[in-house]
Parts: structure tokens; C-alpha cells; sequence
């Protein structure tokens, strides 16, 4: 994992942030940025952004995204309304990650945030100037009614998307 100079830096102010006066760690400029969810399509896609940002020489933004479901879906009700569930994968995320060898080799950060996918991912690539976006195919029962993350990235991104199946 990287490395990175802890001093100095206020209480509770974010490490990477494009619009810090410090300067970012040369590996996150244009780093790639992946979506990780812990399923088998999301391993794949993580192995194979962690080969991307090693051959491009940068560094690798993990991007976990908590669950959030539209209420309408599950009461009806009018205007659309989200809930927050709860991801009992996000606490294990780090320590699975810190483990993996192929994440050994590229200097990579976690982060985690709450809200639509694909909007977060996007959001992410936008702060650290993403040179693309890499995402698992998706194929459950959930991106059929909602469309699928991988399809709406494509769409929307301003930035190439990868994805793998």
C-alpha cells in the first residue's frame, strides 16, 4: 500500500483530495479507478485494473459503494424515496484487500461511500482525475429491473470504462 506523510495534515482532512493545498502522492494524479463490491465479476475487474495501473505506472482507487435501494420498490410509495442498507461486506473490505498479492505490487486506496453506484464511481474518477473507470458485468436479478452499473457507466462517464465479465 502506499505510503503517506500523515503529519501535518488537520484532524479529519481527507488525504487525496484535488483540491488540497498539499500536493498528492505522484501514484494517484491519474490514477484507475475500480469498482469492488467482493463478488466474483468485481475480483476480476480488480485483478485486472491492478494489472492496468501497474503497466501505466500509477496507482489504484478501489471504489466500495453501500447499498442503497429505492423505497418505492419495497412500500410504493410517491416521490421516489431511498434507504440505506446495511454492507456487512465494508468492514472486511480492507483487511481482504491488504491480503491480496496482486494488489502488492501497485500502490492502491480504499474508498468507501454510500449513495447510487454509478454516481460515486463517477464522482470518485472525477476527484483524482481518473485516467478509466474498470467494473465487473453484472447479470443478477436487481440490474435487470434497475439497469445494470456497468451499462449506465458506459453511458454516462465521462472517461473510458472497462468492463469486464
Amino acid at each position: 500500500m502506499a505510503a503517506f506523510d500523515f503529519q501535518d495534515l488537520p484532524d479529519g482532512a481527507p488525504l487525496l483530495r484535488p483540491d488540497s493545498p498539499r500536493p498528492r502522492d505522484p501514484a494517484f494524479r491519474h490514477p484507475v479507478v475500480v469498482g469492488f463490491d467482493g463478488s466474483g465479476t468485481s475480483e476480476r475487474a480488480l485483478a485486472y485494473a491492478a494489472g492496468m495501473a501497474r503497466r501505466l505506472g500509477g496507482g489504484l482507487v478501489i471504489v466500495h459503494v453501500a447499498n442503497r435501494i429505492p423505497a418505492t420498490v419495497w412500500a410504493g410509495c410517491e416521490p421516489p424515496v431511498f434507504i440505506d442498507v446495511p454492507d456487512s461486506r465494508s468492514e472486511a473490505l480492507g483487511l481482504e484487500l491488504a491480503c491480496a498479492d496482486h494488489l502488492s505490487d501497485v500502490p492502491w486506496i480504499l474508498v468507501e461511500r454510500g449513495g447510487d453506484i454509478c454516481h460515486e464511481i463517477e464522482d470518485v474518477a472525477k476527484e483524482f482525475a481518473a485516467d478509466a473507470i474498470v467494473v465487473g458485468g453484472s447479470s443478477g436479478f436487481v440490474s435487470r429491473i434497475f439497469g445494470s452499473v456497468s451499462c449506465r457507466l458506459v453511458k454516462h462517464a465521462k472517461r473510458p470504462v472497462v468492463v469486464i465479465p
